[in-house]
């Protein structure tokens, strides 16, 4: 990861409302006067875009706020953010790309503690993490769901039927 900017910790990770992965088209279409058409990648890195939607106290909008300015520059600097993908919650390089003319959308409701702000934008995720190619090798080849039963179980041995104390 080559950013320096993180997510504030003291900020919510974004609701699962209107939460999904579009992949941006990495394939260049070349259309043949005779044959098949022809297809290649248009380049090694391709970007995707994640809607999120995040639910705010007043105190934590009022630094999502500040935040988004001095350190996310507005939405022109890369950031760090624990994001949802295939691997589960892991750190994603990311930046605000709006929908629209505007890089986020905020909206006011009440809540029983006071405003709550409703706050939506689209992230640009840099390059989602996936599995290696040799971690795909793997898994493609061995019984993992055979395996990930075995480590459950091995955990459940250690932790709940072994002796807590040393022999």
């Amino acid at each position: 990861m080559t950013t320096t900017v993180s997510w504030p910790d003291t900020l919510p990770l974004p609701t699962f409302d209107g939460y999904g992965i579009e992949p941006q088209d990495g394939v260049l279409r070349t259309e043949m006067e005779a044959g098949p058409a022809r297809q290649r990648r248009r380049h090694t890195q391709t970007p995707s875009r994640i809607p999120v939607r995040w639910r705010f106290t007043q105190w934590q909008f009022g630094i999502f706020e500040a935040w988004y300015k001095w350190k996310g520059l507005e939405g022109a600097t890369w950031f760090a953010m624990d994001l949802l993908g295939g691997l589960g919650v892991v750190t994603h390089e990311a930046r605000f790309v709006g929908a629209g003319s505007s890089p986020y959308k905020a909206t006011p409701r009440r809540g029983g503690q006071g405003a709550i702000w409703i706050v939506t934008t689209t992230l640009e995720i840099r390059e989602r993490p996936v599995l290696t190619e040799a971690a795909l090798d793997i898994v493609l080849a061995e019984d993992v769901a055979g395996l990930l039963a075995t480590v459950n179980s091995l955990h459940t041995t250690i932790h709940t039927s072994l002796p807590s104390t040393a022999w």
